[in-house]
């Protein structure tokens, strides 16, 4: 019994890191996975990861609380740092849908519970599907195992407060909106030339109802701009998808002391 109660506590601290991690980043979190599958699917990961790395013997004592507490925070932070990169993808179709006026026609997404704009569910959709096709997935457990290289179990408190990381943070969420536009901008640019020629119609031809005609011509407008930007979009989505993993890595480095 006394050899076991350090495995305990060692699992029980990586079953902690692996929970809060699975819980806020992006694909493993969703609702569309039921509850019951991502505990299991944790508890079966945090099971092999404890023969994986290399822990010292842990005591369930009063020092014992601050490391669940801490692997708690490190699992968050490394998820939400995943899901503030990722979210762009849904900002940049909330920029596309407010210029085409679908911004009044948000949808419920069955993946976050969230309210989300047309495009946005549409991009959020299919970035999901490349990312399992890059086998993105497997990177975002790998980042969750390769955690334990930079901040070690026995680390009692890493670096959460520094000013690095939350220069970190902040140059995270900028570089993520530049992404978002720039997936964006196409759209949107080709929508204010198009409002714009509506415009100058409305003043030469006053008997045009501009509304009625409007609508429709910068929907469609935006649907050819769109399939001829398809496969620029889906480079985006790929760079986005390196900026996210180098977000994880730069940030378990920060939070590690490097």
């Amino acid at each position: 019994m006394e050899a076991l109660i350090p495995s305990l506590a060692v699992y029980l601290l990586v079953l902690t890191r692996v929970t809060a991690f699975i819980i806020t980043v992006p694909l493993f979190s969703y609702r569309a996975i039921p509850t019951t599958h991502r505990i299991i699917f944790a508890a079966l990961l945090s099971w092999m990861m404890v023969y994986t790395i290399d822990a010292p013997e842990l005591q369930i004592d009063g020092l014992y609380i601050l490391l669940v507490i801490k692997e708690a925070t490190t699992g968050l932070f490394i998820g939400i740092i995943a899901y503030i990169v990722i979210s762009a993808i849904q900002v940049a179709g909330g920029f596309i849908d407010f210029q085409m006026g679908f911004a009044i026609a948000n949808v419920i997404d069955p993946q976050t519970g969230a309210q989300s704009p047309l495009l946005g569910q549409f991009f959020n959709v299919l970035a999901m599907l490349l990312l399992l096709t890059v086998n993105g997935h497997h990177m975002l457990l790998d980042g969750i195992f390769y955690s334990y290289r930079f901040i070690p179990i026995e680390l009692l408190w890493p670096s959460f407060g520094s000013e690095r990381l939350v220069e970190f943070v902040i140059k995270t969420f900028a570089t993520s909106f530049a992404i978002a536009f720039q997936m964006s901008v196409p759209i949107v640019a080709t929508l204010f030339l198009v409002d714009l020629a509506l415009g100058i119609t409305a003043r030469t031809v006053p008997q045009l109802n501009i509304f009625v005609v409007g609508f429709p011509i910068k929907i469609g407008v935006s649907f050819l701009v769109l399939a001829s930007m398809f496969t620029v979009m889906i480079s985006m989505m790929r760079k986005l998808f390196e900026v996210m993993i180098t977000a994880m890595r730069d940030l378990m480095l920060l939070l590690g002391g490097g």
